[in-house]
């Protein structure tokens, strides 16, 4: 199975590259499912309903979430009406919707995608996400009722995402980080066949302080003073995250590829 998974999409800039530019992306990729991380399309705080369905009928199969999951007040109601969104294991006991869902392709091939949200220099001390990942994993064994599984792990340390990427590796087909909007060079399948990458990076304009318009990053960072909301910039997006291909057999990963689209980053090999 060829899984396509791109991270953080930010703001305008990145829903409207994922509009213009994912549905031949997927083909030229000949991908069979989609997953994408919905976090910051809104504003760069969360994601509307609205845009949510935007981003499933642009071709992602399964939308993820993160931190800001319920930032955006539609999305409470919303996610238990829409099974393909997917909000962190470990968020809070109460909170609606799932913290995984199954996808299936054209073929009827079952991808099981997992969120789980990391503790480390995080704004709030979520639940362990280890022992969530573990009870989800345990349930869905590597060649069972699914044929792969794809975590995204959303988290500010890299150290975390490493240590989940060990954690899982011989039971989820691919570990992939998000949240911190920055593609990583580390792609690579662990000894165990589970495929790994810090971050994949996010869906918007690099031009840029981590998606967001320059002036007011730069005036706090020099100043230390706030005078301005953040406001997410709006040039053209660069479409980041990698393209997995798992064997159906045994759930492992057998290559994993960095994907860089459009926008200012250097095209990654497979473009």
């Amino acid at each position: 199975m060829r899984i396509l998974f791109l991270g953080d999409v930010m703001g305008r800039s990145g829903r409207r590259g994922i509009v213009e530019r994912l549905p031949q992306l997927r083909a030229a990729l000949k991908a069979d499912l989609v997953v994408v991380n919905a976090e910051n399309a809104s504003g760069g705080r969360g994601c509307t309903a609205g845009h949510a369905q935007l981003l499933l009928e642009s071709g992602a199969d399964c939308l993820t979430l993160g931190d800001h999951a319920f930032d955006q007040k539609d999305m409470m109601a919303f996610i238990d009406r829409e099974p393909r969104i997917v909000r962190p294991l470990n968020f809070a006991k109460d909170a609606p919707g799932r913290g995984h869902a199954v996808v299936s392709d054209a073929r009827g091939r079952k991808l099981l995608v997992v969120q789980a949200l990391g503790q480390v220099f995080m704004s709030r001390p979520y639940d362990d996400p280890f022992s969530a990942l573990d009870a989800v994993l345990r349930a869905h064994p590597p060649g069972g009722m699914v044929q792969a599984t794809l975590v995204d792990f959303h988290a500010e340390a890299t150290s975390e995402k490493m240590g989940a990427g060990h954690f899982c590796d011989g039971r989820a087909s691919a570990v992939l980080g998000t949240h911190t909007h920055v593609p990583t060079a580390d792609a690579q399948i662990l000894s165990r066949g589970t495929a790994y990458l810090s971050d994949a990076g996010m869906c918007g304009d690099y031009d840029s302080v981590i998606g967001m318009e320059k002036t007011e990053p730069l005036r706090r960072f020099v100043t230390g003073m706030n005078r301005e909301r953040f406001t997410p910039a709006e040039g053209e997006a660069t479409l980041c995250g990698a393209l997995v291909e798992t064997d159906d057999r045994t759930g492992m990963a057998r290559s994993i590829t960095p994907v860089r689209q459009g926008g200012r980053l250097q095209p990654s090999p497979a473009m």
